[in-house]
């Protein structure tokens, strides 16, 4: 027993699996996660008739939102941060708005969840109606930081798409230039990926703040199926991440 417990402690997917849930980020993505999966599961319970058993998970629901609150503070300096590194940078003009353009609306998502947060904990007390504005203003920000997010992902996608046919279409008679040529195909294609990866997400993602803003009438099911996904799909980046370390 004792042999079977000491491999699975010193499993390398236990030790991979305390490296992603040691960083902030890993498990602010397990949070939410559980969060959405708790958000679709108490929906198909109440669709059921099923109150008290839905309430439970609503309750987890909300305990964790505010949690993750408190797991992003300060956060917006990082993305000011990212505003100030894409503004020394050089590169393509569309994709550098569309860079800062993200980034602003996730600063301004993220300071007013603060605010947010300070009104749920009584830090301070807002009016109703106050607490109300400020809440959906935040979702217009987050809202706004996707569609960035979007354009410069197919801005991008465009312009490595194009690299690549170039690439492709170039003729190599140096044994040395060919090899490097493969190499730079693989950087491209690789870039590609993640970009087409980031653009599922945030395609996904797009539907949470469009539905706290009125653009949309998603029930609670299909936006916990959507946040669950993209949950997911950020915990495998930082599942990979964490395996390179």
């Amino acid at each position: 027993m004792a042999s079977v417990a000491s491999q699975l402690i010193l499993h390398p997917v236990t030790s991979r699996s305390l490296k992603v849930l040691g960083t902030t980020l890993g498990r602010d993505k397990l949070y939410r996660a559980v969060q959405y999966f708790a958000r679709f599961l108490a929906w198909a319970l109440l669709s059921r008739g099923l109150k008290i058993e839905a309430a439970r998970w609503n309750a987890l629901k909300s305990h964790l939102a505010l949690a993750r609150k408190l797991l992003r503070l300060g956060k917006p300096l990082e993305h000011l941060q990212a505003v100030m590194r894409a503004l020394q940078t050089s590169g393509e003009t569309g994709e550098q708005i569309a860079t800062i353009g993200r980034q602003l609306g996730y600063f301004g998502y993220l300071t007013l969840d603060t605010f947010v947060w300070a009104n749920t904990v009584k830090f301070f007390n807002l009016k109703p109606s106050t607490a109300e504005k400020v809440n959906k203003n935040a979702n217009r920000f987050w809202f706004a930081g996707i569609l960035f997010s979007i354009t410069h992902s197919l801005l991008k996608a465009g312009r490595l798409a194009n690299e690549i046919k170039k690439l492709q279409g170039s003729a190599w008679s140096e044994k040395g230039a060919e090899v490097e040529r493969n190499d730079k195909l693989r950087d491209l294609r690789s870039a590609r990926e993640a970009t087409r990866y980031q653009f599922t997400l945030d395609m996904l993602d797009i539907w949470l703040p469009a539905a706290n803003i009125g653009l949309v009438n998603f029930n609670d099911g299909i936006l916990g199926l959507c946040g669950l996904i993209t949950s997911l799909m950020a915990l495998r980046q930082q599942w990979i991440a964490a395996s390179k370390k």
